[in-house]
């Protein structure tokens, strides 16, 4: 998909075929958003929140001993999102942790557009599933402007990855930013969205 077909996906615009609309994107349109208007009573349809990015952000603290840890960290979140990551640089020296400023310490990618429906569909209907005894995930993780984080302790979830060549498990931080006004709202639209909130 071109960058004006996903901007336009993104912003609601008519996309270029229904064969090349993501499947989440296609459940806001026809379903989340005229439950989120009907509920929250928005007089204008551009009011509906929706969702904005997606940023994945796995961080590698044995980069400082093994740089090659830091380059397989970056195959694999690769692999997961479909989008080559960025470096996350130490911002402070740490000398208990052999770390220097401006050393790579971990990666990110963050996603918009179809690959961001993508991903959270992927994650929300067969990574999160995947989990040992998963009894939802938490909905007190707001930041008071609509915006939620999560944490994931194995990426192994991910079925795209090969088992066999991870060389270590790994952790991540998803965070989901809406255009919400409250963390109500927020909450709502990631409900329908299929997050599985335990709280």
């Amino acid at each position: 998909m071109t960058d004006k077909a996903e901007t336009a996906a993104t912003a609601g615009a008519p996309a270029p075929g229904p064969a090349l609309l993501p499947r989440l994107l296609r459940k806001y349109r026809e379903e989340v958003a005229p439950a989120m208007r009907e509920k929250f009573a928005y007089r204008n349809p551009m009011e509906i929140p929706t969702l904005k990015k997606i940023t994945v952000n796995m961080g590698v603290g044995e980069a400082a001993r093994d740089i090659k840890e830091l380059d397989a960290a970056e195959k694999e979140l690769a692999i997961i999102t479909g989008q080559k990551p960025r470096l996350t640089r130490a911002k402070l020296s740490v000398a208990s942790f052999k770390i220097r400023q401006g050393m790579p310490v971990g990666c990110f990618v963050t996603l918009r557009g179809a690959r961001m429906w993508e991903f959270m569909d992927r994650l929300v209907h067969v990574a999160l599933p995947r989990v040992r005894d998963f009894r939802g995930i938490s909905g007190r993780s707001f930041d008071g402007r609509g915006n939620y984080s999560m944490g994931i302790r194995e990426h192994l979830i991910f079925v795209e990855l090969d088992y066999d060549k991870v060389s270590r498990t790994r952790g991540m931080n998803i965070t989901f930013v809406t255009n919400a006004k409250s963390d109500q709202e927020a909450k709502e639209l990631l409900r329908l969205l299929g997050m599985p909130f335990r709280n």
